[in-house]
């Protein structure tokens, strides 16, 4: 196995699908019902003509609701977006992009208030104002919480019902219980075949560049489940398309993320044309619940705020380890902790560590943590009177689709926002509780701007056609072979010797449209979304494998410092022919 990266794989430029039975057309189709889809949804149905929104499950199925922690954004008098984005800036490892920055913090205020007027009701201070909390890395009060752990779940269900009171409205369509498969592209056009030849550019700061691209997307195809004519494959043509579809947890064999995170999103756009960036800026949560070395799929989280409400990190001999690592102690940024907790139990030779919220009490932690303790409960755990086992687990991808800070991708009239969407707000390490903020502030801008180059005539409808290379299908049976072989190698610690072997692994995987004579595979949902892990795994492996420093989601055993040469963005992208490119 080479020490460092040869030449790309070859990947498929679509997924092996039945032909489009059903055409639909649109103005806008936003992809995703967390709060960044349902944001864009909202925008957009009172600036377009005709909006779909298109969603994986169920409207209320979204990622925003395990969001347990909060909302950041410096409501309170006495802090400031100077000291959000100072804060920012610092857990992103250097590599976050100021200016994206500044419109998260500067914007996010006004639009957490916005929140409030669209019914979402969070927790209250005695003097009637919103209660404001701290979590890792923030230097200040400033998370906004509801329900106690339950803000995604409200700010969700505030969310689809602004939807649903506007779902007859013939200006939006919904569509549950939809995998979208490809984004539609057209033929490049001669001004945009000459741009390609022409020198990559960078658009705004360093940190946001981005590849002329030589087709724009004109629509997706998708697959939904259920009766009437919107069932099977189906095409639905529209001149902007925007991205919500999350995380990549289920890439890993562990994580918060629920079933549905599969990388759809990215390995679509990635299959689009699209530039990603920051891939293997990997979040992987300190205090997940240990259930045991067989546990898999989506595990309960311990939120950072039960740090932040004074809990402590203990290895298993009952020793607090994180003042001897950080300033910050166990409010130390969450690379910085997670990384710490591995090393703790690497020296004690333990699957875990404690988290110990015991002298909180019992009627604080039921109280401000009401889905926690429910969920410990039904684990057999009673935190107030014994320490809870925790361990790192995949929580957060900080890269993504690479966007402007409208949310436009490399591909004209393909947009991207949320988790799925590389801003540059998060470096190489998410700051606690951005998260959501990101979701609606770049939705919000996102929205805005497609409305705008609509009304002026810059996003047309397009004709699809098809894109030199191939088509694949991976067998869904694979996935649990992929994650294992992804969590071993490119998960918390990495090396060059790991990322080889995972490269070679994934490799050796069947990713093939024809291979029903030899594997048991046909197009369908688990095949789709086996095949969206596998190609994800593949890139954000190679991007890890090129970054030969550890800085913040990144960890490298061979190269375990920063290094100011690779205080840059590695991107990825697809050729024409399908091979993966890694700069």
């Amino acid at each position: 196995m080479s020490p460092t990266p040869g030449p790309g794989p070859r990947l498929a430029r679509s997924l092996a699908a039945p032909a489009p039975g059903w055409t639909a057309e649109a103005d806008a189709i936003v992809v995703g019902s967390g709060i960044a889809g349902l944001t864009a949804a909202l925008e957009l149905r009172t600036r377009v003509p005709r909006v779909l929104l298109v969603t994986k499950g169920r409207l209320p199925s979204g990622s925003t609701v395990w969001a347990q922690g909060g909302i950041a954004a410096a409501l309170d008098p006495t802090d400031s977006p100077e000291a959000h984005l100072a804060d920012t800036l610092a857990a992103g490892g250097g590599l976050s992009d100021p200016e994206a920055v500044q419109v998260l913090v500067t914007e996010g205020p006004a639009r957490v208030r916005e929140l409030v007027a669209r019914g979402a009701v969070f927790d209250k201070a005695a003097d009637g104002d919103i209660a404001l909390t701290r979590e890792g890395g923030h230097r200040a009060d400033r998370i906004a919480h509801a329900g106690g752990d339950a803000t995604g779940a409200e700010i969700s269900r505030a969310l689809v019902a602004q939807i649903e009171a506007v779902r007859h409205d013939p200006g939006i369509e919904v569509v549950e219980n939809a995998l979208v498969l490809d984004v539609l592209t057209t033929e490049p056009s001669l001004v945009a075949l000459r741009q390609a030849q022409e020198p990559r550019v960078e658009t705004g700061s360093a940190s946001r560049q981005a590849r002329s691209t030589r087709r724009r997307a004109c629509g997706v195809t998708l697959h939904v489940r259920g009766a009437g004519s919107r069932d099977g494959v189906g095409a639905v043509l529209a001149p902007a398309v925007v991205l919500a579809t999350g995380g990549i947890g289920q890439v890993f064999r562990s994580s918060t993320n629920p079933a549905g995170a599969t990388g759809d999103g990215i390995a679509a756009a990635l299959r689009a044309g699209a530039v990603l960036g920051d891939l293997e800026f990997v979040q992987f949560h300190p205090t997940v619940l240990w259930l045991g070395s067989g546990a898999k799929g989506q595990l309960p989280l311990i939120s950072e705020a039960v740090r932040g409400e004074g809990a402590l990190l203990l290895d298993v001999d009952g020793h607090r380890f994180m003042p001897a690592v950080h300033e910050m102690a166990e409010l130390a940024p969450r690379d910085v902790v997670a990384h710490a907790i591995v090393r703790q139990m690497a020296a004690t030779g333990a699957d875990n560590v404690l988290l110990d919220a015991r002298h909180l009490g019992r009627e604080f932690l039921r109280t401000r943590f009401p889905t926690i303790n429910a969920r410990l409960l039904e684990a057999g755990i009673d935190w107030s009177e014994e320490p809870v086992p925790v361990a790192p687990a995949q929580h957060y991808h900080s890269g993504g689709v690479v966007t402007d800070l409208d949310g436009r991708s490399s591909v004209d009239g393909l947009y991207a926002v949320g988790e799925v969407a590389c801003t540059g707000v998060h470096g190489a390490n998410r700051l606690a509780s951005n998260s959501l903020l990101e979701g609606i502030v770049f939705a919000s801008r996102a929205a805005r701007d497609v409305a705008a180059r609509f009304d002026a005539g810059e996003l047309k409808p397009g004709e699809p056609a098809e894109r030199p290379g191939g088509s694949a299908l991976v067998a869904a049976a694979a996935r649990s072979r992929i994650q294992k072989v992804t969590s071993a190698g490119s998960g918390v610690i990495r090396s060059a010797r790991s990322l080889a072997e995972v490269d070679e692994r994934l490799g050796a995987v069947r990713a093939d449209a024809h291979l029903a004579a030899e594997v048991m595979a046909e197009p369908q949902a688990a095949e789709w979304e086996t095949t969206n892990v596998h190609m994800v795994a593949r890139a954000l492996t190679r991007a890890a494998w090129l970054r030969e420093e550890t800085r913040g989601g990144h960890y490298r055993t061979d190269f375990p410092k920063p290094d100011d040469a690779w205080k840059r963005r590695i991107q990825v992208w697809l050729d024409d022919d399908g091979v993966l490119t890694v700069q």
